[in-house]
């Protein structure tokens, strides 16, 4: 978290950051960030204390950098693209593309900060979709995030009505 301090392979000291620039939402369940990164730009170093959900609204190519030294990762992302993390070493990110990147960071705080150790789950525990101008009848809790307005809530199931389009992230690992 941000302020926390780890001292990297080479014995250099490091401040961390928060792992998203702003708060969106955060409740007992979820936590939800925005991350922004122009052509160019670094989000510093970072620990996710909770798993986590990726929701792309604006794609770039990106590099992911290990503290420990560990072969960097290339991810490649699009508008309605998602991917599930579990917790990870501290790492920095990258937008090693031509265009703007953003995306919402969903932490299941659930599974991590409220528990002795973190928690992973089953990939089929977490499901994105992306909807736009519908009415849904949602089966258990899942996160609604908009990808045009600032819009992110955890909505205990049941009907909603969405304008627009939407993020539908399903925490189905809630309801089994």
């Amino acid at each position: 978290m941000r302020g926390d301090v780890v001292v990297s392979p080479s014995g250099e000291e490091i401040v961390l950051v928060d792992v998203g620039q702003r708060v969106l939402h955060d409740d007992p369940v979820i936590r939800v960030w925005e991350v922004q990164l122009e052509p160019g730009e670094t989000h510093p170093w970072h620990l996710h204390h909770n798993p986590y959900v990726v929701l792309s609204i604006n794609g770039s190519e990106g590099r992911m950098d290990w503290l420990d030294g560990s072969e960097p990762r290339f991810i490649s992302e699009h508008r309605g693209g998602w991917v599930y993390r579990p917790v990870s070493p501290v790492h920095r990110l990258t937008n090693i593309g031509k265009s703007f990147y953003r995306n919402r960071l969903v932490e299941l705080k659930d599974l991590g900060e409220h528990q002795a150790a973190p928690l992973d789950i089953h990939p089929d525990d977490v499901s994105v979709r992306t909807v736009a101008d519908c009415a849904l009848d949602l089966d258990g809790p899942h996160v609604l995030a908009a990808l045009d307005v600032e819009d992110v809530r955890l909505h205990p199931g049941g009907p909603c009505s969405l304008d627009g389009e939407w993020f539908v992230l399903e925490l189905a690992y809630l309801f089994r």
